[in-house]
């Protein structure tokens, strides 16, 4: 089974033909009879290599538009003979079975073809069957076949064949690889008729990608890490075009994430908006009509937390937000895209990784979060709504002013990003203070206005800089003692979804406290 294993005869087909005429010819070059298919045997033949037809191996044409042509015992056969099993070399001569030593396979493009928009039977017909069926066939029989199915391996195996053999453990790490392909390509095909006829709770579910990157070490540096790209076409981090700066890490991928999903939020359109992220909790937001107050006012909130952080823009950076920007040690910055004077003013940090996404990510698609927890998997719809999706009910004696309904808005969305329990204090367009992730909802009231404090006086400012705010809770008080605080920190109005049982008691508190307050009905815990 460990032994190196020369290759007589070689199965060719492929859907991508990138780099299969090289190949072929290294191939043939080396003695390897070549058997293909359909258009890859015309790309061989065209290339002046002797090169047989399926149909002249099988004794069978292709037939029925192509769906059946190496379904075949003389393929099958020639893949899952087992070379030294004596039954199985008398069935091979009694059939006139000869062995296939490699099979170079990659599949109908069913993701691309899902991903273009195509109609329910375009999409079906680029099930491949065939494909996969030899894949697995050639991978399962690895101790004496060779299943290559990414052309970025066509070099090493040309190179092993002229080296005397491709070696056992070439051919495990091939099938694995041709393991993974196929487990991944069923995938994404269950999880589009998942998808396609409304069945969220099918009973197995799977969910595969392709490597984008193998980093140097996860959350920690004891911590192995990589990263997968879905083939979701939706701008973000998955999709951007790194412009400059070392590589990303996989913290940098996760808080990017978040930041670019919180700016994402914003319609460039109604204004410009800038987040910025720490440790995947906004530690500042803001919206201004451009895009440059936009930044400072997001940096006020927390300049010591922005240390170190992501920036994500909702519109075009351009020189005079980009030479604010690189005032601060920066990780990462992402926008939709950059004027050439920015990325100049940006390429001087050279380790400042600069993400353009050619647009924003859409808040409203639909689509699967998947959480690991021993065991097993959670999986949930992703959070797609927010404030703009709600009835809106002020429930108290005084209703807000036009003025406190914006900020309400602006505070809900970005309550919305941060971590559970979740308290947003914003004035006049800007987060004023952020308590996240706390154990109890008063302490975020609590953390968010202390660092106000801090906040303010970085900024020569008196007080805090929650005085006169409005708040967003991502869910409902369940006493009045978390409200009492947002009042003792200066606030004028609140939003949250209700529904506690005790919602009479926290509404009679903000109408002690003469404050406005609006209940959504939608709660947006994130943990």
């Amino acid at each position: 089974m460990g032994k190196t294993v020369k290759v007589g005869r070689a199965l060719l087909s492929v859907f991508d033909k990138t780099g299969m005429a090289d190949f072929a010819r290294g191939l043939s070059e080396a003695g390897v009879e070549l058997v293909s298919t359909g258009g890859t045997h015309r790309l061989i033949s065209e290339a002046g290599l002797p090169v047989r037809e399926i149909a002249d191996l099988t004794g069978f044409p292709e037939m029925m538009d192509g769906r059946v042509k190496t379904l075949h015992p003389k393929v099958h056969g020639g893949l899952l003979s087992v070379r030294d099993n004596p039954a199985h070399a008398a069935s091979m001569d009694e059939h006139g079975i000869g062995a296939i030593d490699l099979v170079a396979v990659n599949l109908y493009p069913f993701e691309k073809t899902v991903a273009s928009g195509a109609g329910y039977d375009d999409i079906i017909e680029n099930i491949d069957i065939g494909g996969p069926a030899m894949v697995r066939s050639a991978a399962k029989n690895h101790a004496y076949v060779t299943v290559v199915v990414d052309p970025a391996d066509y070099p090493e195996i040309l190179e092993a064949i002229r080296n005397g053999g491709i070696p056992f453990a070439l051919r495990q790490k091939l099938a694995a690889k041709a393991y993974a392909r196929t487990a991944a390509y069923d995938s994404a095909i269950s999880s589009w008729f998942a998808r396609e006829i409304d069945y969220p709770e099918v009973s197995y579910r799977s969910f595969a990608g392709s490597l984008r990157e193998v980093m140097r070490y996860g959350e920690n540096p004891h911590q192995w890490a990589a990263f997968y790209g879905n083939g979701e076409d939706r701008p973000g981090v998955a999709t951007a075009q790194q412009v400059q700066g070392k590589t990303l890490s996989y913290n940098n991928i996760n808080d990017t994430d978040a930041a670019f999903e919180l700016v994402s939020e914003f319609d460039p359109a109604q204004g410009a908006a800038v987040a910025i992220i720490k440790h995947a909790n906004p530690c500042g937001v803001a919206v201004a009509a451009d895009l440059v107050t936009a930044y400072r006012n997001a940096l006020r909130t927390d300049p010591v937390s922005a240390f170190g952080g992501i920036v994500a823009t909702n519109r075009e950076i351009d020189a005079e937000t980009a030479t604010e920007i690189v005032k601060v040690f920066t990780e990462v910055i992402v926008a939709p895209s950059a004027t050439p004077e920015a990325q100049e003013i940006i390429a001087a940090k050279k380790n400042l990784r600069l993400l353009l996404t050619g647009g924003l990510a859409d808040s409203k698609a639909e689509g699967l979060l998947v959480k690991s927890v021993a065991g097993g998997l959670l999986v949930q719809s992703r959070d797609n709504r927010n404030v703009d999706d709600c009835e809106l009910k002020v429930v108290t004696k005084r209703q807000p002013t036009e003025a406190e309904m914006a900020d309400l808005r602006l505070a809900a969305k970005v309550a919305k990003h941060v971590k559970s329990n979740a308290i947003v204090y914003v004035r006049g367009g800007a987060t004023a203070g952020i308590g996240a992730g706390q154990m109890s909802r008063v302490d975020s009231a609590l953390t968010g206005h202390r660092k106000s404090i801090d906040a303010a006086k970085a900024a020569g400012i008196e007080g805090a800089l929650t005085q006169g705010s409005v708040v967003a809770s991502d869910a409902f008080f369940p006493f009045a003692d978390g409200l009492e605080a947002l009042v003792a920190a200066g606030a004028t109005a609140v939003i949250q979804p209700g529904g506690s049982m005790r919602d009479d008691e926290v509404i009679a508190a903000a109408d002690a406290a003469g404050i406005a307050m609006v209940m959504t009905g939608m709660r947006h815990f994130r943990h």
